[in-house]
């Protein structure tokens, strides 16, 4: 694999003022993931969709997918659009994936005026694929395979990728306004990744649990003023996030501030909150 395929999550359904804005703060939070890992890379946008070309390709994705604002990642081979080459390609790849006797299909989409259909590079490429593993005892399954192969056609460029690796989506991480986080026990850091996931700044206030946060933003600030209106009127926030459900009514009853209060979790099942925290923490 030579190049890492991004898809951005909400960020594509902003105006396109606001969608630009949001892209630079992405492609920021982006580099920044990279740069903590000592990735060097390039990174470039074009028609809503990111290219991230480095030599570490696996911890590369390992980074993006911790980056808020991103739907999916998908390491692949860039090619040209040249029939042929993409056949090639497409070939070599599936001899490293496919096993002995898997099924497979080939999903082709493209941008631009080529001398062939989408449904053309599909029956092409896969036709190369097997003849390739022919030997192996694969065969062709467009209702349930065992590996789906993905052509995506851009101009003269094509790509040719095997995996959508889920990314946090949401919105980028600083393109909302601050908010203080009460994070007290893992309930809590739930919360407030909940609000990170909406691109808020947290800013936490105390000190237990936060390790669950700061894998997802290592730049995390944290607070010790005296109360938790004293920490949101130094950080100028916007609002304050705590991780009670409606079975905590009684400690939300005695919640008194001068600033929105959000609470992400009132709706959740125990069960629920343990998937999300299962997954959130999961390396």
């Amino acid at each position: 694999m030579n190049v890492i395929l991004v898809r951005y999550a909400e960020v594509g359904l902003k105006s396109p003022g606001v969608r630009r804005y949001f892209e630079s703060i992405l492609l920021d939070n982006m580099l920044a993931a990279l740069a903590r890992e000592r990735i060097e890379a390039l990174v470039d946008i074009e028609q809503g969709r990111i290219y991230v070309r480095t030599d570490r390709i696996n911890e590369a994705v390992i980074a993006l997918t911790r980056v808020f604002g991103i739907a999916s990642v998908s390491p692949a081979l860039e090619c040209s659009s040249d029939m042929e080459e993409m056949q090639r390609i497409a070939a070599d790849l599936s001899s490293l994936v496919l096993g002995e006797g898997q099924s497979f299909a080939v999903k082709a989409r493209r941008e631009g005026n080529h001398p062939y259909t989408s449904m053309e590079v599909g029956k092409e490429v896969g036709s190369a694929i097997f003849l390739t593993n022919q030997d192996r005892g694969v065969r062709v399954d467009l209702s349930h395979p065992d590996v789906t192969f993905y052509v995506e056609i851009r101009g003269k460029r094509a790509f040719i990728f095997h995996r959508y690796i889920a990314g946090p989506g949401g919105l980028p991480l600083g393109s909302q306004g601050k908010v203080v986080a009460s994070v007290y026990s893992d309930q809590d850091a739930l919360a407030a990744w909940m609000l990170m996931k909406r691109g808020c700044r947290v800013i936490v206030w105390g000190d237990e649990h936060i390790d669950i946060l700061q894998s997802w933003d290592p730049n995390l600030r944290r607070m010790y003023s005296e109360s938790i209106t004293a920490a949101a009127t130094e950080a100028k926030a916007l609002g304050a996030v705590f991780g009670y459900r409606l079975d905590d009514i009684e400690y939300i009853k005695k919640i008194k501030l001068d600033i929105p209060v959000f609470y992400p979790l009132v709706g959740m099942t125990e069960e629920e909150i343990t998937t999300r925290l299962q997954a959130i923490c999961a390396d």
